[in-house]
């Protein structure tokens, strides 16, 4: 080791002297002082390191005194007390953007969180018989009523849902795909994928672009479980392209007794095609169908919480149910608080439009988000805020997470060009506020899309950007 490396580690100050120091900062009234030690041994041995990994002759550091690694300290567990996961204001125009949470939750929903938060519930016990019951009872009525399904059942995200079904229903035996079904979905989890983790064994059918009756026909066999149709949601294939409609699938599934699933994806609810976007089969569609199980998510089109919600047969539905993979999957009672207050709304679409941001965002006509652009834009000019000029224009929102591959729905931009900065770094320094704010950039403009941004959300907008100028 270099003497100089070797001097340097001497000075590295004591543990103790740093705790002594930390304590008379007030720090040990506030943090564990276990933590608070380890803490300090965790930032000396990285100073260790560093040191060790410095070359002679480089320069851009000096072994830090006492009084730099107690603010070091201070710093590392101020962080551990400020919550990461928080709000942002999603200005992108990605109406349901995975990496920001998909859909917004309902007012009434989070009343329902709260309400059964804050105190103990019936969750598992049935209030008339006084005894045991289940908490899927909760919300079975309400969503076979809704969708016209015998059975329900929620586990904790459609993925799960998939799996569920798949290892109940085909474990052992052979599940008939198309090959054009097989999609990828976030975070690169894939159908093939979930199949092998099911137990069951993948067998595809037809081509890319085209799948026939006739190929799913000859794949049956002696070892057919299941018959699988996955609605592909987050692509769309176009040109020479042909696939079997889910009642042809069920006919011929009725025939040789093999059951027929159907992935629905989004778990779209209403017409969209009634409001000018591409329409979606809805759920009651596909059990019209005749489906045996559906499997669709809750905060994708549903507008609710990440929940994996599995309809059909009622013989089907037991099946699912008794499978004891359904425990390590099943959703606990703030997820299942949130959904059924969020199902309640689809009792009047038109409420459940309104009142479901998703909803909301995806069917707005253009007049209310420009009128909503005009009234920010007001308001941004009016703050005088130095460095920078806004304008608006028209442009483009997508469904996002899934849903709707290829709509685009007419929208309204606010315009933010920094004259002082670049876009790069006022975008930035937006995604860095207390309430980040995040947005996109377009050449040497920041854009906001006020499809997806609500008029409640202007105060951090307006307060964001004046920390933004005054730094």
């Amino acid at each position: 080791m270099d003497d100089w490396k070797r001097e340097w580690l001497t000075q590295l100050p004591q543990i103790d002297e740093i705790l002594l120091s930390l304590e008379r900062r007030g720090l040990l009234n506030w943090a564990h002082r276990p933590l608070v030690k380890e803490t300090c041994r965790s930032t000396v041995e990285a100073w260790r390191r560093k040191i060790m990994a410095w070359k002679e002759g480089e320069r851009g550091f000096a072994p830090p005194s006492t009084a730099g690694l107690a603010e070091e300290i201070i710093l590392s567990i101020e962080g551990l007390h400020t919550c990461r996961l928080r709000r942002v204001i999603n200005a992108t125009g990605v109406i349901l953007h995975t990496n920001l949470g998909r859909a917004p939750l309902a007012v009434a929903a989070l009343d329902r969180i709260i309400e059964v938060g804050r105190g103990y519930s019936n969750l598992e016990f049935d209030l008339e018989k006084g005894a045991r019951g289940l908490r899927y009872d909760h919300v079975r009525d309400l969503i076979c009523r809704l969708t016209g399904a015998e059975d329900a059942l929620v586990v904790n995200n459609n993925a799960a849902a998939v799996l569920l079904v798949l290892n109940s229903l085909a474990q052992g035996g052979e599940a008939i795909v198309s090959r054009g079904e097989l999609i990828e979905i976030g975070g690169e989890f894939r159908i093939p994928e979930v199949m092998e983790k099911s137990g069951a064994r993948l067998r595809e059918v037809g081509a890319t672009n085209r799948s026939r009756l006739k190929d799913y026909q000859l794949a049956i066999n002696a070892d057919t479980r299941l018959l699988m149709k996955v609605h592909t949601s987050n692509f769309r294939i176009i040109g020479f392209t042909e696939e079997v409609d889910l009642k042809s699938l069920v006919a011929l599934g009725r025939e040789h007794d093999i059951p027929v699933m159907n992935d629905l994806g989004s778990g779209c609810m209403i017409d969209l095609g009634l409001h000018g976007l591409q329409r979606e089969p809805t759920v009651e569609d596909v059990v019209t169908a005749g489906a045996d199980v559906i499997t669709f998510s809750g905060d994708k089109l549903l507008g609710g919480p990440q929940a994996g919600i599995i309809v059909g047969r009622r013989d089907m539905l037991e099946r699912i149910r008794k499978n004891p993979l359904n425990r390590a999957l099943r959703i606990d009672k703030l997820t299942l608080a949130a959904l059924e207050a969020t199902m309640i709304h689809y009792l009047h679409p038109e409420r459940a439009r309104e009142d479901l941001r998703v909803l909301k965002a995806l069917t707005e006509p253009l007049e209310g988000v420009a009128a909503r652009a005009k009234k920010l834009l007001r308001k941004l000019k009016g703050t005088n805020l130095e460095g920078m000029r806004f304008a608006r224009k028209e442009g483009m929102s997508v469904a996002g997470g899934g849903s709707l591959p290829g709509q685009e729905i007419p929208t309204m931009l606010v315009v933010m060009t920094p004259l002082g900065m670049s876009a790069v770094r006022l975008e930035e320094m937006l995604r860095r506020l207390e309430v980040p704010i995040i947005a996109r950039i377009a050449a040497a403009d920041v854009l906001l899309d006020m499809r997806t941004v609500e008029e409640e959300e202007f105060r951090f907008i307006l307060e964001g950007l004046q920390t933004v100028t005054a730094g």
